[in-house]
């Protein structure tokens, strides 16, 4: 029977280059083969200390992602714990982790009424945490995605809201700007969803809040286009002046701009030496609005220099 045994210790020959190694074929004494084998070739089988600790770097890594993704419950909870875990983020206005988990139930489960109602309530807390075009993307998604849905009315209204408060930073908040003096186009935006709403939704119980904030707004828009006129008529533009007043009375009849807008009017015709249209629009600015300060010889009101040099005043 042929037995393989090692070579003994004066068998095996070493020398700075190559590793001989020598082994008996049988104990019979029929021979042994000895080889040279070049040392380099053995050489990786004794790891360098640098190679083992990028080893371990590796292990641990691939430990650790394969432990963070088996702990994330975004990507494993039925669809009504996912939706529950949402709903408590939100509620303890943890909103980074409430967007997190509505954003996956969203996507896990494309259809169904925990995704209707995530939608919405994604939408929100995208607005609450300070990211208006993310929410103004989602609640429009919805809007078309489900017409008919029981609570639709709620996300015009939050589209409304998302568009009123989009503009109120700090500076409206703390520095005591103008809001009026900037681009209306949210304001705008923000009238149109309101009047979408309680034009398709006389009775929700969000109309009424819609139709006060539908005339604040319009307020708004109202003294936004008075400051133009007022700026041509600095500027002695009379034609544009008039032509910006007259928009002002035909659009926002019953707010305080257009009784400003008549007087503007009435300075302009008389500056272009149009006594007859001048007396005209007086009588109609005296006929609405007695106390009005053109009267008293206090229009348009001129800003003092030193209002100029209070920082963050319009």
């Amino acid at each position: 029977m042929k037995n393989w045994i090692p070579a003994s210790a004066g068998m095996t020959a070493y020398s700075e280059n190559f590793l001989t190694l020598c082994r008996f074929r049988t104990r019979s004494g029929l021979g042994y083969h000895c080889g040279s084998v070049p040392a380099h070739v053995l050489a990786p089988m004794r790891a360098s200390p640098l190679l083992r600790y990028l080893l371990l770097l590796f292990a641990v890594f691939a430990i650790g992602c394969h432990h963070d993704k088996k702990a994330d419950d975004a990507e494993v909870l039925p669809v009504d714990q996912m939706y529950v875990t949402a709903k408590a983020a939100l509620v303890d206005n943890n909103l980074s982790k409430a967007i997190k988990y509505y954003q996956r139930l969203v996507a896990r489960f494309p259809f169904g009424a925990y995704t209707e109602q995530a939608t919405i309530e994604l939408a929100y807390a995208q607005y609450k945490s300070g990211k208006p075009e993310d929410g103004y993307s989602t609640i429009n998604r919805f809007i078309k995605t489900y017409p008919t849905h029981k609570h639709v009315d709620y996300a015009y209204y939050l589209r409304g809201i998302i568009n009123f408060d989009r503009d109120r930073g700090f500076l409206d908040r703390y520095a005591n700007q103008d809001m009026t003096k900037r681009d209306q186009g949210n304001t705008l935006q923000s009238f149109e969803d309101f009047n979408d709403l309680v034009t398709k939704f006389p009775d929700s119980r969000y109309a009424a809040d819609s139709r006060l904030r539908m005339i604040y707004l319009r307020d708004n828009l109202s003294r936004a286009q008075l400051h133009v006129a007022v700026y041509y008529l600095g500027r002695g533009a009379y034609v544009a002046a008039i032509n910006r007043s007259k928009d002002i009375v035909e659009k926002f009849q019953r707010t305080p701009a257009a009784g400003d807008a008549l007087a503007i009017m009435t300075i302009s015709y008389k500056s272009l030496g149009q006594d007859k249209l001048a007396g005209d629009t007086e009588r109609v600015l005296k006929l609405n609005y007695p106390e009005h300060p053109y009267f008293t010889g206090h229009f348009p009101p001129s800003s003092h220099w030193w209002n100029k040099m209070v920082p963050f005043r319009s």
